[in-house]
């Protein structure tokens, strides 16, 4: 079918019209027409032999909402109509809208082509193949480009995805009628079946059947073949968690349709030294005691490029555990210019191994040169009492029911959700 939607005598279909409303309806009223129709033709709401018409109708009416809705698309569609939506009618829209599909059961258009006395309907595109890649922190800090070799599936070349030999005259598949598609029930839950609308598997889609001595020998009339393809995946530095790398028109090829693309989506692996945020990169700086009170100079990691960090810390700056120092410009890279984000170093301080200091003396010493104790805390009675090391925060309230504890707060919930109710009287 070529341009938008069209009823029986070639016109385009009034959106307006298909909602109930006038022209001049105000978006509140047009919002109320939507819910009326809704609400009369979903599909769940009907009897079973009428629930294919008014799932047509729903889906109708529904994109007729969304342009109508919209600001932008109601002018663009009371300026040019449909045809703002249909590129290969000279509209300035591009395929963002389409309702060929939806509307075809529904005014009458063939499923193996247009409208009668219309030209071919518009190919389809084929679905998009997504899948998930790991990358490490190296890797997207640097930038990677994989080359690889992907089977496909592709249009037979032998046959050009007629599925027969040259010069055979096809037979309309008597299965599905020459449509190519056929209604078939998929369990979607226990109990629970759902009418779909799929390739007819006779005739691989193709509405066209053809006689075991007629098929084509290289695809066996299935109409595509697998071929390996070598490609190329390119990933730019300071790509994030979650980013999509588009090879256009790359995943599988099915007959009569466009192939869409094969899509990788980014996953970030976990590092052992770097935790990553946006731009910005964070680490452990990990210091002696002696470092944090006396201060040093020295490599104190290895990037992920392999280049040495060198810190130099003076003397009389004391360093304390949880302390960070913001290092500009030493982050991920930006995909577009020179710039960087920043590195953040956590401060941690090794202390030394117990019983590291061998004699009085030098605890002496060691006390002479640190800071004192604090005051002496006065109280009138005192208790000398017994400690455990090693201790866990975590456990403190846990399994005393006090809401304040963290585990608790799950249970409450989950007694909100499930526990008993008042019944109605």
């Amino acid at each position: 079918m070529e341009g938008g939607p069209s009823n029986m005598s070639g016109e385009d279909v009034d959106l307006y019209a298909l909602l109930g409303v006038d022209k001049s309806a105000s978006p509140n009223d047009i919002k109320k027409a939507y819910r009326k129709l809704a609400l009369t033709h979903h599909p769940d709401k009907v009897p079973e032999e009428i629930r294919a018409e008014s799932e047509a109708k729903f889906k109708a009416i529904t994109q007729a909402y969304e342009i109508l809705r919209d600001e932008e698309k109601r002018h663009l569609y009371d300026t040019h109509g449909m045809a703002a939506f249909d590129p290969s009618r000279g509209g300035p829209g591009g395929p963002e809208v389409d309702l060929n599909d939806i509307l075809a059961q529904m005014f009458g258009m063939g499923m193996g082509g247009g409208m009668p006395g219309g030209g071919p309907r518009r190919p389809r595109r084929s679905p998009d193949e997504d899948q998930p890649y790991k990358v490490t922190l190296e890797e997207l800090y640097k930038g990677k480009t994989v080359k690889f070799a992907a089977e496909k599936q592709i249009i037979c070349s032998q046959c050009k995805g007629t599925g027969a030999k040259e010069k055979v005259k096809p037979n309309k598949c008597d299965r599905c009628k020459g449509a190519g598609m056929q209604e078939a029930y998929r369990q979607v839950g226990p109990g629970l079946v759902r009418k779909e609308v799929v390739a007819c598997d006779h005739c691989e889609g193709s509405g066209m059947y053809y006689k075991e001595k007629d098929r084509c020998k290289k695809c066996k009339g299935k109409r595509t073949i697998k071929e390996k393809k070598a490609l190329e995946l390119y990933i730019p530095r300071g790509s994030m968690q979650g980013e999509r790398i588009v090879l256009e028109g790359e995943a599988d090829q099915y007959p009569d349709q466009t192939p869409g693309d094969l899509i990788f989506h980014l996953q970030e692996e976990p590092h052992d030294k770097f935790t990553r945020i946006g731009h910005d990169l964070s680490a452990d700086l990990i210091v002696t005691l002696a470092e944090a009170l006396s201060g040093f100079s020295r490599v104190v990691l290895k990037h992920l490029d392999g280049r040495g960090v060198h810190i130099d810390r003076p003397r009389g700056k004391i360093l304390r555990p949880g302390e960070v120092l913001k290092v500009p410009g030493e982050g991920m890279p930006m995909k577009r210019g020179e710039m960087k984000g920043d590195l953040y170093l956590v401060v941690k301080i090794e202390f030394p191994e117990d019983g590291w200091l061998k004699d009085d003396a030098s605890y002496d010493a060691l006390l002479k040169l640190l800071p004192g104790p604090p005051p002496a805390i006065k109280a009138d009675e005192v208790d000398e009492v017994h400690y455990e090391s090693d201790a866990e925060i975590e456990d403190m309230g846990a399994h005393q029911g006090d809401p304040r504890y963290g585990n608790d707060f799950e249970d409450d919930d989950d007694e909100g959700e499930g526990g008993a109710q008042c019944a109605t009287q």
